[in-house]
């Protein structure tokens, strides 16, 4: 039997649970496979706005479930520590947070002290100038987005039938449009100079669905992806070594 890998940090974030177009299977069983002292949930893990939609029929279902007991067995066999930060999608922990319940921690935000290294862990959806004034916006998106991600799982059939590998065309798209909307707010670069501020030597967001690991002014900027489209996560070695897992590649 495979060792299980054994991490100082896994984060993930923007998981979607609700939307039908979450892999929350494949994050299961990541996390199933791997062994860590704290797992960051970095926001946007439940989808709160999908659960709103009345119109949407959405109810919880087993394999929710199975990503809740995941967890709850990392925490009591493997004494994993749980950090769970609220993103806008999971606004409806405002009223909760802060809240410590021992192995589970709910905060809006968190300073990750690892390895002689200060990084500062956020959602993100704050410093995006559409999610914090343009609300409205936001949710249009969201539904645009949703679409999408249709068009793009009959888009993909097509390519399977023509032997051709997975290519996500909502994702580039996606990303195309974060791009602009990050070139208007600086939102990366609002978040490295907020780390600076608070003599962070870098900053782990989510929001935007599209992993990364680069520099910027000389603060390191770590975004964790997603479980809709990218599949990915952030891993910390013993050693304080960082590195984007991406399930598609390493999973299969």
């Amino acid at each position: 039997m495979e060792e299980r890998k054994h991490y100082r940090t896994v984060i993930i974030s923007d998981v979607h649970i609700g939307s039908s177009h979450s892999k929350v299977k494949e994050v299961s069983d990541f996390l199933s496979s791997v062994d860590c002292d704290l797992l960051i949930m970095n926001g946007d893990i439940i989808d709160g706005w999908k659960f709103q939609q009345k119109s949407s029929g959405k109810r919880w279902c087993p394999e929710y479930t199975r990503f809740v007991k995941v967890v709850m067995n990392m925490m009591e066999k493997h004494d994993t520590r749980v950090i769970y930060l609220r993103g806008n999608h999971d606004d409806f922990l405002d009223n909760l947070v802060p809240v410590d319940l021992g192995n589970i921690c709910i905060f809006r935000d968190y300073i990750l002290e690892s390895c002689g290294h200060r990084y500062f862990v956020t959602h993100g959806d704050v410093f995006d100038s559409v999610t914090t004034n343009m609300e409205w916006l936001a949710k249009l998106g969201d539904v645009s987005y949703t679409a999408l991600l249709k068009f793009n799982t009959l888009y993909n059939r097509i390519r399977s039938r023509k032997g051709k590998p997975y290519y996500s065309l909502s994702q580039a798209i996606k990303h195309k449009v974060k791009q602009a909307v990050s070139s208007i707010s600086g939102f990366e670069r609002m978040l490295a100079d907020l780390a600076r501020s608070k003599h962070c030597d870098g900053v782990i967001c989510g929001h935007i669905h599209y992993p990364e690991d680069r520099m910027i002014d000389g603060i390191r900027y770590l975004n964790s992806g997603d479980w809709v489209e990218s599949l990915s996560a952030l891993l910390e070695e013993q050693d304080g070594t960082w590195r984007i897992m991406k399930y598609r590649e390493e999973y299969h």
